[in-house]
């Protein structure tokens, strides 16, 4: 096991290995609904009690990873449309869509954050994330309000149809064992789980031509 971190650089260097441990640890578990506080300190290398000096609980942990995925979306959405202009509606659903699609990690988390995440942390945390959100919501939409045709309240409208369907989609495209198993079963009712890109791209297509025809 690793020593306690003792510098503000340590502790900040730990916290972002426990981030990282709890990322591999949804992936390879199939979603963050299956990381648990003892596994993150065990792939981390720390004492399974060393994660509270870091993280107030699981709660905190799985928040600032959410943190993270509106900071990579942001990231990703702004170098797609560096430097491009007149996008389509169609096209600009298209980097919304293909930017989500390529942060599963992200859309999963889009979940439990509005589920219980941000209620179930501390106020400080709650607050750390809303802001962070807020930022890089506003970021995306700035920079595809400057690459297309559409307006800031249109690209308002958009993502948060996007986030809404991303965060819903995901769970269906990805059920759990016991469903898994159940569609199997029931054919019929298993075409909740198609594939997640396939279905978000669709829709958000529609969305975006359905905001122009309104208009």
């Amino acid at each position: 096991m690793r020593q306690r971190a003792r510098s503000a650089g340590d502790k900040e260097r730990r916290a972002e290995e426990l981030l990282n441990a709890a990322e591999a640890l949804a992936h390879d578990l199939g979603g963050v609904r299956h990381v648990t506080l003892a596994a993150v300190t065990e792939r981390a290398g720390l004492h399974r009690t060393g994660v509270r000096r870091y993280y107030a609980g699981k709660e905190q942990l799985l928040l600032e990873l959410a943190e993270r995925g509106w900071a990579r979306w942001r990231d990703a959405v702004e170098q797609e449309v560096a430097g491009r202009t007149g996008l389509s509606p169609a096209e600009i659903a298209a980097v919304v869509s293909r930017t989500l699609t390529s942060l599963p990690l992200f859309c999963d988390l889009l979940t439990h954050a509005t589920l219980h995440l941000e209620g179930d942390a501390d106020i400080e945390s709650a607050r750390r994330y809303k802001t962070a959100a807020f930022a890089a919501h506003d970021g995306i939409a700035a920079a595809l309000v400057r690459a297309g045709d559409l307006t800031a309240e249109q690209i308002g409208q958009l993502l948060t149809v996007a986030v809404l369907l991303a965060a819903g989609l995901w769970q269906s495209s990805h059920p759990t064992p016991t469903l898994a198993a159940l569609y199997e079963q029931v054919p019929s009712w298993g075409h909740v789980a198609l594939e997640f890109g396939p279905r978000l791209d669709r829709l958000l297509g529609t969305f975006a031509a359905g905001l122009t025809t309104r208009s």
